[in-house]
């Protein structure tokens, strides 16, 4: 095969595609390939059969290596970057999140942006951002921008992205607009303002097939974003979509408020809610796949509100029940005092956190784990989160007076050797899991408590008696989430002692000296952040620190003699992680309450 020298950048024809020759030779003369590698691209694509495949496309399946950063290759995300610079046209990476949907599609129309393969990605008074991946073609400019009567800025972005995001995007765009047309133009569903406007009744019906693309893109986007929850919430004018990711709120599309009102009702048909009811409060659920075809389960929860009904939707990943405590954050001493607790035979055991700290991952991974075939686990949940087939799980059901007390009475009729209750909320709850316990039981349990010392006092100021506590409570486990430091753009740094301070304080405890800082890349959307872990404050309820449970327990000298037999507080365990290189200083104060002594 011939040698093929770097050609100058003239040699790239104006108003044309990206030539293959061009871009190799600026490959090759940036020294990311040498002149085998070139040859040998140039040879592949002569004998291609597929030559509709954009030119990154074709070059990134060859899985090229980067002769500048060995060991690496030439993905499409590295070959855009080097053809951003080869035009001199800024990279964009197209972030979906970011993107207001209804705006761009807006811009042109959807047969125009697939006739020159280009996007709107941003628009703003007097100009819009324009994605492609083809920078040398120009033909489309002067007539968008006489158009638009705004300014054309360029930028290239992967070819992938833009095919699959304009389909996307304007399918979305479509179903909403389709479903839009001849309905109601009132100013909200259920809104408390609403206006009458005699003539205008027909709103669109929640089983309308546009109504459907709108909720499938919908769950299979959060899925591929990675969310844990999402938000439909009505407002005056429109409705917001938004999604939770890494404990962080994202709006990703406004919608016209009748448009809003059929998703709901389609995603309560699918919940398998009362769609008529816009009243009272609701739960549902809704099993589905992801688009790798992972089973996930989705909880749904309604709330009248002022503008409407809002839900929530909780996503839960059964994988999650199969991670070891290890994934989930629960490591060294933690692990160690967590795993003697569950061994107990009876007692009851106690997670405490706010809403969205873990408890229900880490209450289900430990059932999970101890539901073998010689053991009988029993739950009684408000509601059901995940359905698993080694439980036993029923759910409380205020209607009929099924509560959790009662839920336990009926519970210990089943044989059981251990028990979940979903959440002790009173004191007829917190005796029916006593009565649990002293009959042999093994109890796991919820509250809503700052830390793990403070379950103790909670149990008191609900009624407990102080020799019951005493009798039947063997270890309390107080959480948090903290988001992780992004393994694609983490490096390591030195912390300032104020900072160790400010973690450690009021003890002078030595930690190892590592830390590590996020710039924020393509992976995380600049965050700094992808996924996240826990830090737990485990407590085993030891004889000393029953001497310390009674009427009038001294929450302060319990706590210290918790710290004295080596409990950490949650702080402390965050400190580990910052030391570690899994999270920073801010994110551990962010969720943690102060050190106390």
């Amino acid at each position: 095969m011939t040698a093929v020298k770097a050609q100058p950048k003239s040699a790239q024809k104006s108003n044309a595609p990206v030539e293959l020759r061009h871009f190799l030779a600026g490959l090759l003369e940036s020294g990311r390939l040498n002149e085998a590698d070139v040859a040998n691209a140039i040879e592949s694509r002569r004998t291609a059969k597929n030559l509709e495949k954009h030119i990154l496309q074709y070059l990134a399946d060859l899985s090229l290596e980067d002769r500048k950063a060995p060991g690496r290759f030439l993905d499409i995300e590295s070959l855009v970057m080097e053809l951003s610079k080869q035009s001199g046209q800024k990279y964009y990476r197209i972030d979906p999140l970011k993107i207001d949907v209804a705006q761009i599609t807006k811009v042109m129309s959807y047969a125009f942006t697939q006739r020159h393969h280009i996007i709107a990605v941003e628009v703003t008074a007097t100009e819009v951002t324009i994605a492609s991946a083809e920078p040398y073609i120009t033909s489309w400019e002067a007539d968008l921008a006489h158009v638009l009567q705004k300014n054309i800025v360029r930028v290239v972005s992967n070819p992938a992205d833009i095919k699959r995001l304009t389909t996307e995007f304007y399918s979305l765009s479509s179903s909403i607009s389709r479903a839009t047309e001849g309905g109601s133009q009132r100013k909200g569903i259920g809104n408390l303002e609403q206006m009458l406007e005699l003539g205008h009744i027909k709103d669109p019906e929640a089983n309308d097939q546009h109504i459907v693309n709108v909720v499938d893109w919908l769950l299979q986007y959060a899925f591929e974003q990675r969310a844990s929850d999402i938000h439909v919430e009505p407002r005056r004018e429109k409705g917001n979509i938004r999604f939770r990711i890494d404990g962080i709120l994202y709006t990703v599309y406004a919608l016209p408020m009748q448009v809003m009102s059929a998703v709901t009702s389609r995603l309560k048909i699918l919940g398998r809610m009362n769609v008529a009811e816009k009243r009272k409060p609701q739960d549902g659920r809704i099993k589905t796949k992801s688009p790798n075809g992972n089973e996930i389960e989705l909880r749904l929860s309604t709330l009248p509100t002022a503008f409407g009904e809002k839900l929530v939707m909780r996503i839960f990943d059964p994988e999650v029940l199969t991670r070891p405590f290890q994934q989930l954050g629960l490591v060294n001493e933690d692990l160690v005092r967590w795993n003697d607790i569950i061994k107990n035979n009876n007692g009851i055991v106690i997670i405490t956190g706010p809403t969205g700290s873990g408890k229900t991952t880490t209450l289900y991974s430990t059932l999970k784990m101890l539901a073998t075939d010689e053991v009988n686990v029993c739950t009684i949940e408000d509601p059901i989160e995940m359905v698993e087939d080694s439980f036993n799980q029923m759910q409380v059901q205020e209607n009929i007076d099924l509560d959790f007390a009662d839920g336990v009475k009926a519970l210990l009729r089943q044989d059981p050797d251990i028990i979940m209750i979903g959440e002790v909320r009173d004191l007829a709850t917190a005796e029916m899991a006593i009565q649990a316990a002293l009959t042999g039981h093994l109890v796991f349990t919820t509250m809503h408590t700052n830390d793990a010392p403070s379950a103790i006092t909670r149990l008191l100021e609900l009624g407990v008696p102080p020799y019951l506590i005493k009798a039947t409570v063997v270890g309390i486990m107080a959480q948090r989430l903290v988001r992780v430091l992004c393994p694609h753009c983490k490096q390591k740094t030195t912390l300032e002692p104020e900072a160790w301070e400010v973690l450690t304080r009021p003890w002078k405890v030595k930690l190892p000296a590592g830390a590590a800082v996020s710039t924020g890349c393509l992976e995380c959307r600049e965050t700094g952040f992808k996924g996240r872990e826990g830090i737990y404050e485990v407590m085993p309820f030891t004889e000393t620190l029953q001497r310390l449970s009674d009427d009038k327990s001294d929450l302060p000298a319990l706590r210290n003699q918790a710290y004295k037999e080596g409990m950490m507080s949650l702080r402390l365990s965050g400190a580990q992680k910052v030391a570690a290189g899994i999270t920073t200083v801010n994110e551990i104060l962010r969720v943690t309450p102060e050190n106390k002594n």
